[in-house]
């Protein structure tokens, strides 16, 4: 690229990366970015925020500006240019001034295509409405924060419980409005699964947010001079002045698909593990391409900024004349709502089974756990859900998702290393990891969730699962090992309960013609309860995650009265 032209389309965090990276590389190359927006790099991950008043200023969800670009890096941003035609034989750009209304033409040595997504208009009618808006830009955000003031708005409805919905949620909260939240899956978070996602509904329900699952909208409707009606298809209408659409993105495609560039089967760009796509004279990254995922061996859409930057560095790479590559993705991620955050790698359970993938080719088993974030003994110790599933095979890791008020993400970001360089369970067990009692446990989570996914690869344990104890089997007697005030609590109806205490005193009690299914609250005296009785002759399983674990399940699948 030496003394060449590099064009790039789209800013935000491919395009500026991409940029950034390749001026680094060559100081000699000729390089413009053509940004359609007001803005050339800005943290649209912040934008609920702004709109929450946690992020005070506007200017502080800028990135970088044109005038940094040019001052540190040399490099061209022209603003409200939007690039409207590809000439791959000429190797020519057509772009529009959308200040001055004039078309021109530039040359490309090099072309990369970061035109990001665009938020999915659902099939809904009335989305051009006053008082309907989608977050995508600071000038979106921006909308919604004087539509809050203008209307001295007190409700809210959100469409869609996904990342954008559940954030845009917790900052209306924060702004004093009693927000709907309409959600057409059963769950919010879709893609996550269903039991890991519960403690954010719980959460928003204490907050006093109306969630509503399995609803769609039907419409939206005028109703007054500022206000509208959210027309449910079950009939119900709820009337407010605000409502955010964020029913997910789709990949910004027109301008290559008008080029004649190859397109994915998801609709995506398809590109190469350099970056490049059906024209080795063009790249494309961030939002708009299709990318390989390492866990389900499939190509996936995966609209996250941190790929976009990786993918932005790799085609400066190769662009400049490295031999790099694009590992792939596996989805590492994280949502915070109010005290709860929720964070995962890795395919979800929901995935991989409607993937086709759980049974085989993976032979996927599951644990689940509840540690404490740390040493039980130091004050303020916050318990941890958490999720680990694996091969049976090998043991080799394949998700993760961890929910819980503290430490969530630390282990989330362990176990996505661990996955990346295709660690197993046995790794997690042996991984040295810090420890001091406000920080950690001498057993960190990390290495209880190996240690118990090591023992069922081992055959010291056999577990079952919440959705397992519905309907036991007729072969099978249910033991609860709790103590008497726990039992008394609730447990799992038709269980025999012994406590732990005296179960060896009692264990004759015990059919020996029938499986014994024996839980606790999170798993680990019933563990022990396995252990001594499969020691004794009797066939014996434990119960994932103890009675909390069904508890939660039955509440997330909609069974808990």
């Amino acid at each position: 690229m030496r003394g060449k032209r590099l064009c790039i389309v789209g800013g935000v965090a491919g395009g500026a990366s991409c940029a950034a990276r390749a001026r680094r590389l060559d100081e000699k190359a000729e390089i413009i970015i053509f940004e359609r927006g007001s803005f050339v790099s800005f943290a649209n991950c912040g934008l609920p925020y702004y709109v929450g008043d946690v992020i005070r200023r506007e200017e502080h969800l800028l990135v970088a500006t044109p005038e940094m670009f040019r001052q540190r890096f040399n490099i061209e941003v022209r603003l409200h240019s939007e690039v409207v035609g590809i000439d791959r034989d000429g190797r020519r750009i057509l772009v529009r001034d959308h200040q001055t209304g004039r078309h021109y033409e530039e040359t490309y040595d090099a072309l990369v295509l970061s035109p990001g997504s665009s938020p999915v208009r659902p099939p809904i009618e009335g989305l051009d409405l006053p008082g309907v808006f989608f977050v995508r830009t600071i000038p979106d955000s921006r909308a919604i924060r004087r539509m809050i003031e203008e209307r001295n708005a007190r409700t809210a409805v959100v469409v869609g419980g996904g990342y954008i919905g559940i954030e845009m949620t917790e900052n209306l909260v924060r702004r004093g409005l009693h927000v709907t939240v309409v959600e057409m899956q059963r769950q919010l978070m879709p893609l996550c699964d269903p039991e890991m996602v519960w403690p954010l509904q719980e959460v928003l329900v204490e907050k006093g947010v109306e969630v509503r699952l399995g609803a769609q909208v039907e419409r939206i409707e005028e109703a007054g001079a500022q206000e509208v009606t959210v027309r449910l298809r079950s009939g119900e209408g709820i009337r407010t002045p605000l409502v955010i659409v964020a029913v997910g993105v789709r990949p910004e495609v027109q301008l290559a698909r008008d080029a004649g560039l190859a397109l994915g089967q998801l609709g995506g760009i398809r590109v190469n593990d350099r970056m490049q796509t059906s024209d080795p004279s063009i790249w494309a990254v961030g939002d708009a391409v299709e990318v390989f995922h390492v866990i389900t061996g499939r190509q996936t859409l995966l609209p996250l900024a941190g790929p976009a930057n990786r993918q932005g560095r790799i085609a400066a790479d190769v662009i400049c004349g490295r031999d790099v590559r694009f590992r792939g993705v596996q989805g590492t991620a994280v949502v915070g709502l109010f005290d709860q955050v929720l964070a995962m790698t890795g395919p979800s359970e929901k995935t991989l089974k409607a993937l086709g993938l759980w049974d085989e080719p993976y032979g996927c088993e599951k644990v689940y756990l509840h540690p404490g974030h740390h040493a039980s003994y130091y004050p303020g110790a916050e318990t941890i859900a958490m999720k680990l599933i694996f091969s049976r095979k090998d043991g080799k890791i394949l998700g993760f998702q961890a929910v819980g008020k503290k430490g969530a993400v630390r282990r989330t970001d362990v176990i996505a290393m661990a996955v990346q360089k295709g660690g197993t369970v046995f790794d997690l067990e042996e991984a040295e990891l810090c420890y001091a009692p406000q920080f950690g446990s001498a057993k960190d989570p990390v290495n209880l969730a190996g240690m118990i996914a090591a023992n069922v690869l081992r055959g010291d344990v056999d577990v079952v699962h919440a959705e397992d104890m519905e309907r036991p089997p007729e072969h099978v007697l249910v033991l609860d090992v709790r103590e008497p005030f726990e039992f008394r609590r609730g447990h799992i109806p038709g269980a025999l309960h012994i406590p732990l205490g005296f179960l060896r005193q009692r264990m004759e009690e015990l059919p020996k013609d029938k499986e014994i299914w024996a839980y606790c609250y999170v798993g680990q005296r019933s563990y022990v309860a396995a252990r001594a009785l499969r020691q004794y002759g009797y066939r014996a399983k434990n119960l994932s995650g103890g009675y909390r674990s069904y508890e939660i399940w039955r509440k997330a699948v909609g069974k808990a009265p």
